[in-house]
C-alpha cells in the first residue's frame, strides 16, 4: 500500500490538505506523512490553526503519492529550489503526483505541467499559463499517463482524494471512504463557482481577500 506525502508550510490552506487527509487515512495500508522544510509546528493560511510536520522533504525523497495543498504560502514555494527539485525528484518515482488549489503552481514551477491542462482555484487560473500549461476550469483534471492529477479549490481536494483511492484500490474502497466521511454535499447557497456567483458576492470575495493577503 502507499506511501503518501503532504508537504505544510507557512500559510498553507487547511481544508486542501486536510481535506484529501480525511479520505486517504480511512483506507487500511495507506501511510500519511506530513513533511516540510523542518518538523515541528506550522501555521495555516489565516495563522489560526497549526498543523505538526513530522519528516523533512529529505526525510521522504521518493513518496508513492504526492498530494501538494495550496495556499498564500505557495507563492514563496514557487521559486524555493528546494521545494521545487524535491517535486521534480519526487514525480520521478510516484505513482502519482497531484495537487489542490494553488499548489499546482508549484508543480507547474517545478516544470510537470508544461503543455497539459490543469486547474487551481479560479483566482489563481490565469498563472499556469505563465508555466507553459494550459488552465481550464473543470474541478479535478487527470493526466494519467504523465501520473498527474490536479484539482481546482479548495474543496476539490476531496474529490480528487477520492478518485485517487479508486485508482489505487478500487471503486468500492472510494465509495466507502465517501460514505464513513458523509461526504454528500448539500450546501445551502448555489454560489460555489465563478459561473453562479453575483457581483455583490464577487466584491466580498475581493474584500475579504485583500485583508488576508
Amino acid at each position: 500500500m502507499p506511501d503518501i506525502a503532504i508537504p505544510l508550510f507557512s500559510r498553507f490552506t487547511a481544508l486542501d490538505a486536510i481535506g484529501p487527509y480525511e479520505v486517504l487515512q480511512r483506507i487500511p495500508g495507506f501511510d500519511i506523512t506530513f513533511i516540510g522544510h523542518d518538523t515541528g509546528p506550522v501555521r495555516a493560511d489565516n495563522g489560526m490553526l497549526g498543523i505538526e510536520i513530522d519528516a523533512t522533504f529529505e526525510d521522504v525523497p521518493n513518496p508513492d503519492i504526492i498530494v501538494f495543498p495550496g495556499g498564500i504560502g505557495t507563492r514563496e514555494l514557487m521559486t524555493d529550489e528546494r521545494v521545487l527539485e524535491w517535486v521534480r525528484t519526487a514525480h520521478s518515482t510516484s505513482t502519482f503526483t497531484t495537487s489542490v488549489c494553488t499548489g499546482s503552481l508549484v508543480l507547474a514551477a517545478a516544470g510537470l505541467l508544461g503543455g497539459l491542462t490543469a486547474t487551481t482555484h479560479w483566482s489563481a487560473l490565469g498563472v499556469l499559463t505563465e508555466y507553459g500549461a494550459v488552465p481550464t476550469g473543470d474541478r479535478v483534471v487527470e493526466h494519467i499517463d504523465r501520473r498527474i492529477i490536479t484539482a481546482a479549490g479548495v474543496s476539490s481536494g476531496i474529490d480528487m482524494a477520492l478518485r485517487l483511492v479508486e485508482l489505487m484500490v478500487d471503486a468500492t474502497a472510494a465509495q466507502a471512504a465517501q460514505l464513513m466521511i458523509e461526504y454528500d454535499p448539500q450546501p445551502p447557497f448555489d454560489a460555489g463557482s465563478t459561473d453562479k456567483a453575483t457581483d455583490e458576492i464577487m466584491t466580498r470575495v475581493i474584500e475579504y481577500a485583500a485583508e488576508r493577503d
